[in-house]
């Protein structure tokens, strides 16, 4: 196997084990392999043939302070998030910190990869680009100490701005009733709705003489198309799957809920963090809210209202029906 030296290096790894085992002088050593004596003498001084390691004994960063470093490494395994998200959470107390910085630091020490998690990955397919506006819906199940209620999920594959309800019910009128309220929350058009073959959302095969189901007939009257997922394939739904799992691991697999309203408040209050203050490495360190800023700004006419209206605040969320609502400042 060939060996790897250094740029710079002038004798091998053969040359450097004659040198250390010869009994000459340093003289006649340099002119019989070209090199200088100071070469020489350093060979004659190691017991070792490879290159020796370059840079600092023990490698720092060079923009953060050890304590910094301290605390970046306990953050690391304290909460065992990727790289970005650490970025994130960590810039607004350390300024200097840069992603790159952030990485070597987390090589040093070991923690640059996070846990594999058991069973094989499946293979990950791109998703087709899309402009603003195509949404997933899905319906989970969820349970308080009340009894059991239904999620409806939707999340807007390009912007990734997420919005849910509660509902006691997962009947074709409730799931038509949330996609009228999803457009009234979007501050966009809506285009493209996805959703699976469940009978909130479409026929079944043996219906096909029935009049236009009320999913379509909603989707119809804002001049949106219905997609629906190939049957038995879920993974085409993919990305409402997942913000249902995420929701689901934020609420109720965390924590126990008395009642159903315990499970909304924290229910909204996490889609609001979501939503406006959780940067997204998909979306390049923007939250949704702020790419949608951005989407107004390089398209307007895609939009319906100004998306600046859409204003968080203590008092922008009445509740009607046991539903947040957003409302429109002006």
């Amino acid at each position: 196997m060939g060996q790897i030296l250094h740029g710079s290096a002038r004798t091998t790894a053969a040359v450097r084990r004659a040198i250390q085992h010869s009994e000459e002088s340093l003289n006649v050593l340099a002119r019989r392999y070209a090199i200088n004596p100071k070469t020489v003498a350093k060979w004659k001084k190691r017991n070792f043939t490879h290159d020796a390691r370059m840079g600092p004994k023990e490698p720092r960063s060079t923009v953060l302070t050890p304590e910094q470093e301290a605390a970046c490494v306990a953050f690391r395994k304290h909460t065992l998030l990727p790289l970005d998200d650490c970025l994130y959470a960590l810039q607004s107390s350390i300024p200097t910190l840069t992603r790159s910085s952030l990485h070597r630091l987390f090589q040093r020490h070991n923690i640059s990869r996070l846990p594999e998690v058991e069973g094989e990955k499946p293979a990950r397919k791109k998703f087709a680009q899309y402009p603003i506006g195509y949404f997933h819906i899905d319906i989970a199940e969820v349970r308080t100490e009340e009894g059991k209620l239904y999620l409806f999920v939707a999340i807007d594959r390009t912007s990734k701005f997420a919005y849910a309800e509660l509902l006691p019910k997962y009947g074709k009128m409730e799931a038509a009733q949330f996609l009228r309220n999803l457009i009234a929350a979007v501050p966009y058009k809506i285009h493209t709705i996805l959703t699976d073959n469940g009978i909130q959302f479409t026929h079944r095969k043996t219906d096909r003489h029935a009049f236009l189901h009320i999913f379509d007939r909603v989707c119809l009257e804002n001049g949106t198309e219905h997609r629906l997922t190939q049957p038995n394939h879920p993974w085409t739904n993919g990305q409402v799957e997942r913000m249902n799992r995420t929701l689901k691991e934020a609420t109720v697999k965390r924590y126990h809920y008395e009642n159903h309203q315990q499970l909304r408040e924290h229910l909204y209050s996490f889609l609001n963090a979501y939503n406006f203050a959780r940067r997204l490495k998909t979306l390049r360190g923007l939250t949704p809210y702020e790419y949608i800023i951005k989407c107004w700004q390089n398209e307007p006419e895609r939009f319906i209202i100004n998306p600046y209206h859409h204003k968080v605040g203590l008092n922008n969320y009445p509740q009607q029906n046991g539903m947040v609502k957003w409302v429109t400042g002006h």
